[in-house]
């Protein structure tokens, strides 16, 4: 054919200022468009011979090879696919320019819609131009009698086109790169994008290196040589006389650099334990162990595989990260899509493969689409589900991964409604005694005896129930349930509980304050309030009426004297008598007051001090404690100051950490109190 030139940009909305600023953020994804269009080559191909459309070769080995050249700063992507006929390049390659963006874009989303083969020659080789100033394309079409054609262009503008010596069946092409963007042609570099983009591709991809040293080649050939003699060793055979006998073996060639059946393809039954870890350590380089994993293999009504990771997650929420790695036909499109995997899964690991994804055009977004949503509904579903099945048949299991696996449970009930109604019912929590309970039963093991007995009496008569209900015009009293949030710090509160037989389930996470919200939000007969947020009837004596009275005249007294000693001339102080006589003094906060504090300092407030709307802190004194009594006996003593002082920090100290500048008196005190003590 004769030489042909044409003008590839007709007007100033041609496809290159949108392909550069809109449809690729990251400059390196050419190499997945390069390399993905090789692989829809082969693709199709591979249809046309399964139809009886094309003759292929019985020798014949399909394969993708990018090759760079350090030294002349070019890449080149081969393939042995379907190949184009001159008329298919000026279709493919010159056409779309003509169009105008809008154009174009509709064009080329319904044809990817017709096969499904992403960008055969279309938006994905324009890629090529956000890298380099000159493309060419050598390409031989598997149509008998085809001629191989030569394209060229410089800077996406003008393009030549003639007849190419080019002998092979497929494509190649060859980017020669602007001086911003030498590092792809970096062996290095390029394999780093390869394995980003590249490495599940279902075809094999092959990497050479056209400036790769001599003795560089001659040690890998070396090493390959002494890797064969030692398996053929182990592998060797007898023969009579007890001699070694090599096993037969095919000579070893290059590797390709991916894996074109990954381990999300296969039937979950096909796959072992160990490949579920090793696939894990390779794709995520996290050599911790993950506590399990859910296979998802889905043909109908779309198709949907992948494998989630659970990991071993980090005490703090905020350090959590995960990853979920999307693919469409095994080629990766972008970690973390919202759109398709469910917010609250962000924080596991792992890869799903859905070639149904609705795609744009630069494959690393998606169009606005329902059957987005029934995707992540379904892989929400299928989470629930191995959740619940775990609790189900092996709660064992499910106890010994709870720790790690509950803040990611607690804050997919919080993001996802459909979560939440799948898992309310398995929802468990630590007790003080360190095992595992769900609301239900920590809240039926709080009642007494005989109020489990009249609700027994009552569930079997709802009628009566009824009917008591409609009698009964008093608010139902809430279920309080106790909670501890720092086993260290509020120890002594603990041991109260403990000794009274009082249960407390261990909420320690960030996560559990507002999980505990929305819990209380959903359930109104439930109240959970902190183990120091109030001291009950349950830890103090009976005190008759006599008694009361000078109870109360002993507060009066002494928190006129706390609040002189400390300065503090709000602060809130009751004496009762606690039954143990050990506990000098408790601090309490009333369960409203923290949490509003807390979401305070949490949102920061516009740097409102969380005090200003009053604390409702108050110091309980024990009137059973020697101290209060030396205290009540001694209030003009010059000690009793210091005492006091020291009383409030002990008691703030099981409540709250002290700053830094109260510490060191507290300190400096204990040392003073100790030396009295020694003289």
């Amino acid at each position: 054919m004769s030489q042909e030139h044409g003008s590839l940009s007709i007007n100033s909305e041609n496809i290159f200022p949108i392909i550069k600023k809109w449809l690729y953020s990251d400059h390196d994804i050419f190499f997945r468009e390069l390399v993905s269009n090789g692989c829809d080559a082969i693709t199709k191909l591979k249809k046309l011979e399964l139809i009886g459309e094309a003759v292929i070769p019985a020798d014949n080995e399909y394969r993708i090879t990018v090759r760079v050249n350090p030294e002349e700063k070019t890449i080149t992507f081969i393939d042995n696919g379907i190949g184009m006929t001159s008329d298919e390049v000026k279709e493919y390659i010159n056409q779309i320019a003509f169009s105008g963006a809008q154009d174009f874009m509709n064009k080329y989303k319904d044809k990817a819609s017709e096969d499904q083969i992403i960008g055969h020659f279309g938006l994905g080789f324009y890629s090529a131009f956000m890298v380099a100033h000159k493309v060419t394309i050598d390409t031989l079409s598997y149509k008998d009698g085809a001629a191989a054609v030569h394209w060229e262009s410089e800077e996406g503008t003008e393009f030549t086109m003639e007849e190419s010596d080019r002998t092979e069946r497929g494509t190649e092409i060859t980017l020669y790169l602007n001086e911003d963007s030498y590092e792809f042609a970096n062996e290095y570099r390029a394999k780093e994008v390869l394995d980003k983009y590249c490495s599940f591709m279902p075809v094999p991809i092959y990497f050479i290196n056209e400036n790769a040293p001599e003795e560089e080649e001659a040690e890998e050939a070396a090493e390959e040589a002494a890797e064969e003699k030692a398996e053929d060793v182990v592998d060797a055979e007898v023969d009579e006389e007890g001699k070694a006998v090599p096993a037969e073996k095919e000579k070893k060639g290059p590797k390709p650099l991916n894996e074109t059946m990954p381990l999300w393809l296969k039937h979950p039954n096909e796959c072992t334990e160990e490949e579920y870890k090793d696939f894990y350590r390779k794709v995520f380089h996290d050599y911790k162990e993950p506590l399990f994993w859910i296979h998802l293999n889905m043909d109908y009504p779309f198709n949907l595989k992948g494998i989630l990771y659970f990991p071993k997650l980090n005490t703090e929420y905020d350090s959590i990260e995960g990853t979920i790695k999307l693919y469409s036909n095994q080629v990766f499109i972008a970690d973390n899509i919202k759109e398709v995997i469910p917010e609250f899964l962000l924080l596991l690991k792992g890869v799903i493969d859905c070639p149904d994804l609705p795609l744009n055009v630069s494959r690393s977004a998606l169009q606005n689409d329902g059957f987005v949503k029934k995707i992540s509904d379904y892989i929400t579903k299928k989470v629930a589900d191995k959740l619940s099945g775990m609790y189900k048949v092996d709660r064992e299991n499910y106890e010994k991964y709870w720790d790690d696996i509950s803040p990611f449970i607690k804050f997919g009930c919080l993001k996802d409604e459909k979560f939440r109604d799948k898992m309310k019912d398995f929802i468990i929590f630590k007790n003080l005694e360190g095992k595992y309970v769900t609301l239900p039963e920590y809240i039926k093991a709080a009642k007494p005896e005989e109020t489990k007995e009249e609700e027994a009496k009552t569930e079997e008569s709802a009628d009566a129930a009824e009917e008591e209900k409609k009698d009964d015009k008093k608010e139902e009293k809430p279920d309080i349930v106790y909670y501890v949030t720092d086993e260290q710090q509020q120890s002594q509160y603990i041991n109260l509980f403990k000794s009274e037989g009082i249960d407390a389930l261990i909420l320690t996470h960030n996560i559990d304050q507002p999980f505990i919200t929305q819990l209380e939000q959903n359930n109104q007969k439930v109240r959970f309030q902190r183990i120091d947020a109030d001291i009950t009837d349950t830890f103090k004596e009976e005190v008759k009426e006599d008694e009361a009275e000078a109870l109360k005249q002993e507060t009066e007294e002494l928190t006129e004297l706390f609040r002189k000693v400390l300065n503090k001339d709000k602060l809130e102080v009751k004496v009762e008598k606690l039954k143990n006589e050990k506990v000098s003094a408790m601090m309490t906060l009333s369960e409203e007051s923290r949490r509003m504090q807390d979401m305070m300092r949490m949102y920061n407030m516009y740097g409102m001090d969380p005090g200003m709307f009053g604390t409702n802190e108050t110091l309980v004194l024990n009137a059973n404690n020697n101290l209060v009594q030396y205290i009540r006996a001694n209030k003009d003593s010059d000690q009793v100051g210091l005492f006091c002082e020291q009383l409030y920090d002990l008691a703030l100290i099981s409540h709250k950490p002290l700053d830094p500048e109260a510490m060191t008196r507290f300190v400096e005190r204990s040392n003073e109190i100790l030396t009295m003590l020694a003289k």
